[in-house]
């Protein structure tokens, strides 16, 4: 995976942490107590986020449905699957069916848990983020009738090692935090391939949901076309987990870094102006093809910082999808169902 350092495109920024880590000496966390994670996250950001949330979620979450609801003009942010075409044949103007969400939704976590999700530059790792998001999230919609499972991804198997059924209720939600906070993968593993957890959650997920797929993204390439494939059957959200010296690397002079997913590893001399400015630009131009990835699959993205609180990057999130969806009922039109 070092070969962006003489010249490819693969993977810039995943080394990063691990010559942090030989300049700090990471170490194993100790085990999280499931019950006070949840307690400190019920305090902090659960009751932030239960008042942003209150009234009609469904604009956030969309569920399944049935009824149909109304027929309206086609608009540029519609679905072309909900086209009606009997309708537009009429009109001469494309329409789009409406359905009545049910109340009840099913939301799916997709956690990948390779060795690079371990890091963190200060006290909260990407792992951490990980687990308080989907503690957070899963007591919310719990709490509004809504069940959460998850399918866990390691890199120790060429496919998602752990899958949990949805369920409802807060010690569902103390299990799932437990099993993403102390699922541990192997000392060295290969290479993440997030297409296996995608493709897994296609051919497992039957009723479509709300699905959350948690990641660095610091994976092999090939993984888009099944995200497209995923978010035209389900409601995506990539919730995208970042550390601030992952994009720029500091001045530490000569290390050695070592890959924690295979355990190949290189010398560098990190005080080398030119050689920084190589790996910024590298993550740079990551950062603009993950975006136009997401982009072009129809994806929204939540960036998850360790060096930010929780509640603030959910609150800014939450906001711009009801912004969203307020604009999208402003645009259309409803008429009669004919």
């Amino acid at each position: 995976m070092f070969g962006w350092l003489k010249g490819s495109r693969r993977r810039p920024a995943a080394a990063t942490a691990h010559a942090l880590d030989a300049a700090g000496g990471a170490q194993a966390p100790p085990r999280i107590d499931p019950e006070n994670l949840l307690r400190r996250l019920e305090w902090k950001t659960v009751r932030v986020l239960d008042g942003l949330l209150q009234g009609d979620y469904r604009t956030l979450f969309r569920g399944d449905g049935m009824a149909l609801a109304e027929l309206r003009e086609y608009q540029p942010h519609d679905d072309v699957r909900h086209i009606d075409w009997n309708a537009t044949a009429r009109m001469q103007v494309p329409y789009v069916r409406e359905h009545q969400e049910d109340r009840d939704m099913s939301a799916w976590f997709l956690v990948d848990l390779s060795r690079s999700v371990s890091f963190g530059s200060g006290q909260t790792s990407k792992r951490m983020l990980a687990t308080e998001f989907i503690g957070a999230m899963a007591r919310i919609l719990g709490r509004r009738g809504n069940r959460a499972g998850a399918m866990i991804y390691t890199g120790s198997l060429a496919h998602a090692e752990r899958h949990i059924p949805p369920r409802a209720g807060r010690q569902h939600v103390l299990h799932l935090i437990d099993r993403v906070a102390n699922t541990r993968a192997d000392e060295h593993t290969r290479e993440t391939d997030l297409r296996a957890l995608l493709d897994d959650a296609m051919g497992s997920i039957k009723r479509r949901s709300t699905v959350f797929v948690i990641s660095d993204f610091f994976t092999v390439e090939g993984w888009e076309p099944s995200l497209a494939r995923l978010a035209r059957r389900h409601d995506v959200v990539a919730i995208r987990l970042t550390d601030p010296l992952e994009t720029q690397l500091p001045d530490l002079g000569l290390v050695t870094i070592e890959d924690a997913e295979t355990g190949e590893q290189v010398f560098i001399d990190s005080h080398d102006q030119a050689f920084r400015r190589r790996f910024e630009q590298m993550s740079v131009a990551r950062e603009t093809a993950l975006r136009a990835a997401l982009a072009s699959a129809g994806v929204d993205c939540l960036e998850l910082r360790t060096d930010s609180t929780l509640a603030d990057a959910l609150t800014h999130f939450i906001a711009l999808r009801k912004r969203r969806s307020q604009l999208a009922a402003g645009t259309a039109r409803p008429t009669r169902a004919a």
